[in-house]
C-alpha cells in the first residue's frame, strides 16, 4: 500500500521509471508520449544532459545556502540573464520555488510597494474570471477557477472578477475584434471607477490562459489598451505567465507578442523545464527602488529562495532556449501542430473551437457545434478523454468548466519543444483515438 497522499486518493498512479526525450516510462516499461509536458513544464522533455550536468556540478559546489545569509553565483547569474532578455523595465528578479509562490510574492509586492509610496489605500485586486493564477491563497483568490476556489471560500480575499478575453464566447454576433477588446476595457473602466481608482492595487491576468480555458490568447490591441488603463490609474499591471512564458507562445515571453511590458510578471514551469524546482517574479526598478529607499525590506520569504541547485539548472535551460536555439523551434512547430489539429479536428461534430499561440494549444469540445453547446458537466467529459488518452499512451491536459466553471470541456496540448514530426503525428492520432472513445 502507498504511503504517498496521491492526487487522487482512491487511485494510485502508474510509478515512473525514467524519462527520454518527449516520452516517460513507467515500471511497467509502457511509454507515455508527454503531449503536455506534465502541465506545461518539460518544455526541453526528460533527460536533456546539459541540464543534468549542470545541476551535478552544482552539487559538487553548493546544494543550498540560505538567502538570510548569502547569495550564490547560480542566482546572481541567471538574473542577470533574465533581466537581459525579458519586456523592457523589469529590472529585479525575486527566485522562489513555483508558479504560486511567484504569483503570492507578485501580490504582496504591489501591496508593499503602494504602503511604501504613501497609498495605502490600494489594495484591491481586478482579475478575471476563468482565469488561474496558483493554489495558495492568495493566488486562488485572484484566480477565477470556480471549482477550485468554491471549498475555501470562506478563506479567500475580496478580489474583483471581470470577463476574460475569450473570443470564441465572448464575442457578440457582428462584433469586430476591436470593438470586443473595447467592449472588456470599458468593462474594466467600471469595475475601476465603481471601487474607486485610488483604491485599486493591480489588474492580474494570463497573456495567454492556460489550465481553466484551454490557451486562449487575445484578441489583437487588448492588453496594449489594459495597459493604458493602468498607466492612467496608476495601477499596477502583473502578468502570469507562469505556464504561457519561458517560449511556450513562440517568445521567451509571451507578452512581447502583445507589444507591452507589465510592471510585475510570474514566471515558473518552462525556467526549470521540470529539473529543478524553480519560480521567479520580476518586477521594475521603480518598485523594487521604492522598497529599497523606504523600509529597505521586502516582507515576504521562503526557505527555499534563490536555491543555488535550481538556478543552475535553469541557467542551463536557458542555454538551451536561447543558445541552443530550442525556443526558436516552438512558433514553426507550434504551426505544424495547428495544421494536424485543424486537420483532424476542424470539422469534428464536437469540436467546437482550435486555438492556442505556439506549442500551447487547445480544442475545445461541445455537444453542438452551431450554439456551442456544452456537454452535460455529470460526463465528465473532460476525465474520459484523459483517462483514454493515458490508456493510450499520450498524457495530456483535459480540463472540465471551461464555459463558467461548472460547464464546458477542454484539452490543453504542451508538449515538449524538441517534438518531432513523428511525434506530432502520434500526438494528434492518439488524442483523436481518445476523444472518440470518450465519446464513445
Amino acid at each position: 500500500m502507498s504511503r504517498v497522499f496521491h492526487r487522487n486518493s482512491r487511485t494510485a498512479p502508474p510509478t515512473v521509471s525514467r524519462g527520454e526525450g518527449a516520452y516517460l516510462y513507467d515500471t511497467s516499461g509502457k511509454a507515455y508520449l508527454d503531449g503536455s509536458g506534465g502541465a506545461a513544464v518539460s518544455c526541453l522533455g526528460h533527460g536533456d544532459p546539459h541540464v543534468t550536468a549542470a545541476i551535478k556540478a552544482q552539487l559538487d559546489k553548493v546544494a543550498f545556502a540560505h538567502t538570510g545569509f548569502l547569495s550564490s553565483e547560480p542566482a546572481e547569474a541567471l538574473a542577470d540573464r533574465l533581466v537581459a532578455v525579458a519586456p523592457k523595465g523589469l529590472e529585479r528578479v525575486y527566485f522562489v520555488s513555483g508558479g504560486s509562490e511567484a504569483m503570492e510574492a507578485a501580490l504582496k509586492l504591489a501591496r508593499q510597494y503602494f504602503i511604501e509610496a504613501g497609498q495605502p489605500q490600494r489594495s484591491r485586486v481586478i482579475a478575471r474570471r476563468q482565469s488561474y493564477h496558483g493554489n495558495t491563497l492568495g493566488a486562488l483568490a485572484t484566480g477565477g477557477n470556480a471549482w477550485r476556489r468554491a471549498p475555501f471560500a470562506p478563506l479567500l480575499m475580496e478580489v474583483s472578477h471581470v470577463s476574460p478575453c475569450y473570443a470564441y464566447r465572448g464575442m457578440q454576433e457582428g462584433e469586430t475584434a476591436q470593438g470586443y477588446a473595447a467592449r472588456l476595457v470599458a468593462e474594466l473602466e467600471a469595475e475601476i471607477q465603481q471601487h474607486g481608482a485610488e483604491t485599486i492595487m493591480a489588474f492580474v491576468a494570463e497573456p495567454v490562459v492556460g489550465a481553466t480555458l484551454g490557451a486562449v490568447p487575445p484578441v489583437e490591441g487588448y492588453y496594449r489598451a489594459v495597459r493604458e488603463v493602468c498607466d492612467r490609474h496608476g495601477i499596477l499591471l502583473i502578468l502570469d505567465e507562469v505556464m504561457c512564458g519561458m517560449g511556450r507562445t513562440g517568445t521567451l515571453f509571451a507578452c512581447e507578442q502583445d507589444g507591452i511590458a507589465p510592471d510585475i510578471c510570474a514566471i515558473a514551469k518552462g525556467l526549470g523545464a521540470g529539473y529543478q524546482p524553480i519560480g521567479a517574479m520580476m518586477c521594475t526598478a521603480l518598485i523594487h527602488d521604492t522598497i529599497a529607499e523606504g523600509s529597505g525590506f521586502f516582507q515576504h520569504g521562503h526557505t527555499y529562495l534563490g536555491h543555488p541547485t535550481a538556478c543552475a539548472a535553469a541557467g542551463a535551460v536557458l542555454d538551451r532556449l536561447l543558445d541552443d536555439g530550442v525556443a526558436a523551434r516552438v512558433a514553426p512547430l507550434g504551426k505544424a501542430l495547428r495544421e494536424r489539429l485543424i486537420d483532424r479536428f476542424g470539422q469534428h461534430p464536437h469540436v467546437g473551437d482550435i486555438r492556442g499561440r505556439g506549442l500551447f494549444q487547445g480544442i475545445e469540445l461541445v455537444e453542438d457545434r452551431e450554439t456551442k453547446a456544452p456537454f452535460d458537466p455529470g460526463r465528465k467529459l473532460h476525465a474520459r478523454v484523459k483517462a483514454a488518452a493515458f490508456e493510450a499512451g499520450l498524457i495530456c491536459y483535459p480540463m472540465g468548466g471551461t464555459v463558467d466553471g461548472q460547464r464546458g470541456d477542454h484539452v490543453l496540448l504542451a508538449p515538449p519543444f524538441i517534438l518531432t514530426e513523428d511525434q506530432m503525428d502520434e500526438l494528434v492520432d492518439k488524442l483523436g483515438q481518445a476523444v472518440e472513445t470518450a465519446l464513445g
